[in-house]
């Protein structure tokens, strides 16, 4: 990896961030009298904790990890937007990601004026590292990877992730909005072993919290107060704070939810296997699966005129006729099998 200094774009690595009231005073107790804030209508009168200490420590204990290296934004989509202000300077520097995958990665580098390169993923969907490593140059400054990917819902090898980690000497982004659905195949633990490895993952999948929209960056604590620099900062509002502190001691209820899927997920498989019109399903270690079909465009505005709603991905690489369906609840699933028994 190549020196932090030099990976960081010269005016974040200059850049003086916005102290707000509650970065020189952090204490709970006291007469405040610092922020122009109503005096009325507590709590929600006060400005939100800007680093979210309390709720870092909290998944620090969830995750085994220290409360320095992690990051929280509004979404994964915070963080992803953040890597690319920090390190790559707009109308010079690229990042390399694979193809299919989250659409995200594009659109962030799109709005940041940074070059995206696309490499295909192999006719397994797993990575192509030489072509990877081959896409990069001296203004590569970041590869974007998701594993599980979307929408193809497999994970990519170990190795393969880890030879990236080890030759390429920029910022390697793991995506793992899903890993709750591939257990034993996080990074998390690994990150001390690579210095240029930044984790996403989300409390929006497998913990049930998309609406509250919080998501994770976990990495070398040098890099997290290089995003804490660059952040807004109040990024998380305290309704969003307080109801994720709330809800992420349901660790039982959670992991109920995952059993369930997982039951649900391997029925869903075999019941759409059956269908005459499906070529395919792929492997899966998401919440999700992938199918193949000759008629995708026509199921799926077959499925939404019977208010049911799946995502079309025929039209994007490596998915010609590919229909992608989130695993629901029982009674979901079923409506789901009703109607497409309907259509065969």
């Amino acid at each position: 990896m190549r020196p932090l200094e030099q990976l960081l774009r010269p005016n974040i690595r200059n850049l003086k961030p916005y102290s707000s009231a509650r970065d020189e005073y952090t204490g709970d107790e006291g007469v405040f009298l610092d922020a122009n804030e109503n005096p009325f209508n507590a709590p929600y009168n006060r400005y939100p904790d800007p680093y979210q200490r309390k709720l870092k420590d909290k998944i620090a204990k969830l995750k085994q990890v220290d409360a320095s290296g992690i990051f929280l934004g509004n979404g994964s989509d915070e963080p992803i937007d953040i890597v690319y202000r920090a390190f790559c300077e707009p109308g010079r520097d690229n990042v390399v990601s694979i193809d299919p995958t989250y659409g995200m990665y594009q659109v962030a580098a799109d709005i940041n004026n940074v070059e995206f390169r696309k490499v295909l993923l192999t006719e397994d969907f797993q990575l192509d590292v030489n072509a990877l490593l081959a896409a990069t140059d001296s203004n590569t400054k970041v590869i974007f990877l998701c594993s599980p990917n979307n929408p193809t819902g497999n994970c990519f090898k170990e190795d393969d992730i880890k030879d990236l980690l080890i030759e390429f000497n920029g910022i390697v982004v793991l995506d793992e909005a899903y890993i709750d659905f591939a257990p034993g195949k996080s990074f998390l633990q690994k990150l001390d072993l690579f210095p240029n490895l930044i984790i996403l993952q989300t409390f929006s999948k497998a913990w049930g919290m998309a609406g509250i929209r919080l998501g994770m960056a976990f990495a070398n604590p040098e890099i997290i107060k290089v995003f804490s620099k660059i952040k807004y900062p109040y990024n998380l509002n305290i309704l969003t704070q307080q109801k994720t502190f709330e809800l992420i001691d349901n660790i039982a209820e959670k992991d109920n939810w995952i059993d369930i899927l997982f039951k649900q997920r391997d029925e869903l498989i075999k019941n759409v296997q059956e269908l005459p019109f499906v070529k395919k399903v792929y492997p899966t270690d998401a919440n999700f699966i992938l199918i193949k079909t000759d008629e995708p465009k026509k199921i799926y505005n077959y499925l939404v005129d019977s208010k049911i709603i799946i995502r079309d991905r025929s039209s994007v690489s490596l998915c010609a006729g590919c229909l992608r369906i989130t695993v629901g609840s029982p009674e979901e699933n079923s409506v789901l099998m009703d109607a497409l028994k309907k259509f065969a």
